[in-house]
């Protein structure tokens, strides 16, 4: 069950921080958007830790409060909850 449970989580958030660096260059050459929703949907799915960071790695939505907060926390719940999966 953990054992699953990390590779979800790992696929997710590498799917996410693809997502991330995607949004990144689109907005650098002004094209459209992955809506907001979509990442926060991946994040809240399991993939915070990616969202986090693909957040950092691309200085990507660091500004806006919901995801600089918001991502953080859900990563560190994600982290929490797989911990005490595996014990």
């Amino acid at each position: 069950m953990g054992t699953a449970a990390i590779a979800y989580v790992a696929v997710i958030s590498l799917v996410l921080c693809i997502l991330m660096y995607n949004d990144k260059s689109r907005a650098i050459k002004k094209e459209w958007r992955i809506a907001e929703k979509t990442l926060f949907t991946l994040a809240f799915l399991g993939g915070a830790i990616g969202g986090v960071l693909g957040m950092y790695l691309f200085r990507h939505k660091t500004k806006h409060n919901t995801f600089a907060f918001g991502f953080p926390l859900l990563a560190a719940i994600q982290l929490f909850i797989i911990v005490r999966l595996l014990t």
